[in-house]
């Protein structure tokens, strides 16, 4: 069995939910990845050279990222290989995006995954979507696993807040930046996540610190350090991120991550800005809510999957198109 991914999932510098899960339930395949500017390259050629390369009637698992914006490169071997995408993102969700862009990318991915013997998604939130928006039967639902991980030791517990999302539109930190500059506390925010010219539109302010991505014992230290982890996201398929405090055992507040969060913290609405700050004024004026807030994330924690759990969902997803 193939899993065809973009050639940026190893690199350090770009990490992503996306990069992380694909290296993670990639083991026991062949992992083949492609050069491009996905989803839209300019040059299809890698993924042409690798899809022809496959012999026939083969299982391969694309990433939805490589394979859902060009049909005419992956709808023509739908018939002589057994083909699965993995859905992180509908192309068409991204944020930013001017209609008729979003409508072709729709359109596009639609087509693909109408070709594909399996779609699989990471959250029954996310396979349900994708099966009213493109019309399928069934969409196959494999969550993102966790690492098992000491709880966080925090600061004071309740002034050190973290973020960890690339600093994109989708992810909202100008929504989380604006709604504490109106709170009069003290408090302090670590952005981590690549940079990327959203960065300089987001408003400044000294107690806010974007230290880029991190991985590793840095990232850990990250998470230990702090007392309150919040993500403003304008739209998630799942939210790894969530899931990783989670499994530090950090108070979460968030939006757009109905099942990565679970009952493990407060669900906002998304691109609420007003309810974002209702919330961290709530977090950090009233002591028995932080308490709650770090009962329901232990409590979440104890129940988290494995990534061990992660990939076996997926190998029985792909050993159903085996033929």
């Amino acid at each position: 069995m193939h899993f065809v991914l973009p050639a940026d999932v190893e690199d350090p510098g770009s990490p992503s939910g996306g990069n992380v899960y694909d290296l993670r339930v990639s083991a026991g395949l062949n992992r083949l990845t492609v050069a491009g500017d996905w989803p839209c390259p300019s040059d299809t050629t890698a993924l042409r050279q690798t899809l022809a390369a496959i012999p026939d009637g083969d299982v391969v698992l694309l990433d939805g990222l490589v394979s859902c914006g060009v049909p005419e490169v992956v709808v023509p071997h739908a018939q002589r290989l057994r083909l699965a995408v993995l859905v992180h993102l509908p192309l068409a969700d991204e944020t930013g995006l001017d209609p008729e862009t979003a409508r072709d990318l729709d359109a596009r991915e639609g087509q693909v995954l109408g070709a594909a013997r399996a779609v699989i998604a990471t959250s029954p939130t996310a396979a349900r979507d994708i099966e009213r928006r493109h019309g399928l039967d069934q969409v196959h639902v494999v969550v993102p696993g966790t690492d098992p991980a000491p709880p966080a030791r925090g600061t004071d517990g309740v002034h050190h807040l973290l973020c960890v999302a690339s600093i994109t539109p989708r992810k909202g930190h100008d929504l989380l930046v604006r709604a504490l500059r109106r709170i009069e506390r003290d408090w302090r925010l670590t952005c981590v996540g690549p940079h990327r010219p959203f960065l300089r539109e987001l408003p400044r302010d000294d107690r806010v610190s974007f230290p880029g991505p991190l991985t590793g014992e840095a990232l850990t230290s990250a998470y230990d350090s702090a007392d309150l982890f919040v993500l403003a996201s304008r739209n998630e398929t799942y939210g790894m991120v969530v899931t990783e405090a989670l499994a530090h055992g950090l108070p979460v507040i968030a939006s757009a991550v109905p099942d990565a969060l679970g009952d493990g913290g407060l669900l906002i609405p998304a691109g609420d800005e007003n309810a974002l700050e209702a919330a961290l004024t709530r977090w950090f004026q009233d002591q028995e809510f932080r308490a709650e807030l770090r009962s329901k994330a232990l409590a979440r924690r104890a129940v988290l999957s494995t990534w061990d759990e992660s990939t076996e969902d997926l190998r029985r997803v792909l050993a159903t198109l085996r033929p």
